[in-house]
């Protein structure tokens, strides 16, 4: 059982992270299914709402597990109300990142790039030269 365990995080540690993939899957589960995945704390939210505020535990703080990411909602007074809130924020959040990135296509430098990058080369050859020692001293 150890040894799975380590196992696992050796690998957590070589794919850095989800992938799009990985959010794209997660975004298009159902609310139960991702609030399952969550870890849940509540706690008394902060700011102006007077006795109401100081005495519920109506804030509440989602952590999605597998992916790491954690949401905090603290705008209703309902602690259920804002679980609501938590996980529409969760989705919001996979179907941003659920984009898969442009295809980079390397490009050749321009005809003025060139040519500025050789100046600079012959600009900096000329200034070594005259570092070097005088002929006939």
């Amino acid at each position: 059982m150890r040894l799975r365990a380590r196992w696992d995080t050796m690998v957590r540690m070589e794919q850095d992270g989800p992938t799009y993939r990985d959010y794209a899957r997660w975004a298009a589960q159902s609310a139960d299914q991702v609030a399952r995945d969550c870890q849940t704390d509540v706690f008394h939210g902060s700011g102006p709402g007077g006795q109401g505020v100081n005495t519920s535990d109506s804030a509440v703080r989602m952590t999605h597990v597998p992916s790491g990411v954690a949401v905090v909602s603290r705008e209703s007074r309902s602690q259920f109300r804002n679980r609501q809130l938590c996980v529409r924020k969760l989705h919001a959040i996979f179907q941003n990142r659920s984009v898969a990135p442009a295809k980079r296509r390397p490009t050749r430098p321009g005809r003025a790039a060139r040519q500025r990058r050789l100046d600079s080369k012959h600009a900096r050859s000329r200034t070594k030269q005259l570092r070097g020692r005088v002929e006939g001293e």
